[in-house]
């Protein structure tokens, strides 16, 4: 009798997870903030399916709506995933990926291999780059190593004269004089955070309050429904508080798997956030979200998602916990990996954009048929979302389904376009509104 080889059985396992069953539901169904809950869908093998990273060829770029254009702002990066505007003008990106350490076992094998091919199996260049577009042309002329020797770096903000960066690992800070184009001081410590392998969900993101008094750090869950037990978890699935000095840390929101995105919602000053939800239910099971994050507030991780509804795979029940979960405000699809978020707060944009989220969609890799690659808007009235997703950057994916993108991290630049940072591609896109075509006078 023939023994299949670990990679064989492995490549059989793909080829079976491949041809898992397809959606139950449009993708629309599962935004919004009513969203439609598919069924449960247990399969022995989990669904995957990849979109091969590609890269773009020269003849293409993601498509805006009518009335926008598409450049390039800032190419030949390496892996960036996110950024921050400085007051100057200035954008730092964070050229970044998840630690070099991997688990063990068949899953986790399955899974690195996975990842590769979506173009996530990159070293980390551990490092922030400094794009400046001084004649305002909107292309960045200069690209300067900003910093570097860190360790999975992803979220930036500056407080003060001092930059925040959230490590995997831990939040340091470095002096900052406006205009710098490097750093070479070293990084003070500020807070530890929980890095234990095999660090699922490693990216930590970072904002402040806009008077500087508190800051705020996003630490993902280290597994996908507490399979590891809990004792992994400390401090994880939430977002933390603490002071700019780093005293004060505690927990603000809590049972969010794996949030990302971080932005003050400009009417209410509520802060959001987005979150990615848990895997291995099914193609429709369950939407990522975004929501306004209470003081205090659970929402359901591992126990429940999308309010009380109860994941009977995680053992221990906690029906405590359950009983007190908050209903996320806005459903962002499945397995969309939602993770940039940026308010509109420019005024380059039509008054119709003016308040409303953006919301970078990595795309989806456990579902059939795919979701997210894009970036999508939602429009806000009264700090509440008033209407349906848009479309607003598509073709990402190729028409065999390959990836000649994947976006990230979406900012506001100084000038009020939309910057988005491309992981596959190794650039940051610029939307603007299209220049007025010669002789046409602008309303």
């Amino acid at each position: 009798m023939h023994r299949l080889s670990y990679p064989l059985f492995a490549s059989l396992l793909l080829t079976l997870a491949a041809c898992s069953g397809g959606s139950a539901l449009p993708t629309q169904a599962t935004y919004g903030p009513n969203p439609q809950l598919g069924p449960i869908q247990r399969h022995l093998i989990p669904v995957l399916k990849i979109a091969p990273a590609q890269g773009w060829p020269a003849d293409k770029r993601p498509a805006a709506p009518a009335g926008f254009e598409v450049k390039p702002f800032g190419d030949g990066l390496n892996h960036p995933r996110w950024l921050y505007v400085l007051p100057n003008g200035d954008v730092l990106v964070a050229e970044t990926n998840g630690p070099a350490e991997k688990p063990h076992g068949l899953k986790a094998w399955i899974q690195d291999k996975v990842m590769k091919q979506a173009g996530a199996g990159v070293a980390s260049p551990e490092r922030i780059v400094l794009l400046r577009d001084a004649d305002g042309d909107g292309v960045a002329e200069t690209k300067t190593l900003f910093l570097q020797g860190l360790h999975s770096p992803f979220g930036m903000t500056l407080v003060g004269n001092w930059l925040y960066v959230a490590n995997t690992d831990e939040v340091l800070r470095f002096p900052y004089q406006t205009g710098q184009t490097q750093i070479t001081a070293p990084g003070q410590k500020v807070l530890a955070l929980n890095a234990v392998a095999p660090d699922y969900h490693w990216a930590r993101n970072l904002i402040a309050k806009p008077d500087g008094s508190k800051l705020y750090v996003t630490v993902g869950s280290n597994s996908n429904i507490g399979e590891d037990g809990m004792q992994n978890e400390v401090g994880r699935a939430a977002v933390h508080e603490f002071n700019p000095d780093g005293t004060g840390d505690r927990i603000f929101a809590s049972g969010t798997r794996n949030p990302n995105g971080l932005a003050w919602e400009p009417t209410t000053g509520a802060l959001w956030v987005t979150v990615n939800e848990r895997d291995e239910l099914g193609n429709d099971l369950v939407p990522d979200y975004m929501t306004a994050l209470k003081d205090g507030g659970f929402y359901g991780w591992p126990y429940a998602y999308w309010g009380q509804h109860v994941d009977t795979r995680v053992k221990p029940q906690r029906p405590d916990l359950v009983a007190t979960t908050i209903v996320p405000d806005y459903a962002l699809g499945a397995h969309t990996a939602s993770l940039g978020l940026a308010f509109y707060t420019g005024q380059l944009f039509p008054a119709q954009y003016r308040g409303g989220a953006f919301i970078g969609q990595h795309g989806s890799w456990n579902r059939s048929p795919q979701s997210g690659y894009k970036v999508v808007y939602v429009p806000f009235a009264g700090g509440k979302p008033s209407g349906p997703a848009q479309d607003f950057l598509t073709g990402f994916l190729s028409p065999d389904g390959h990836a000649y993108g994947r976006p990230v991290g979406v900012a506001v630049d100084s000038r009020g376009a939309l910057l988005v940072a491309d992981d596959v591609g190794n650039l940051v896109w610029r939307v603007t509104p299209a220049a007025p075509q010669s002789g046409v006078t602008p309303q």
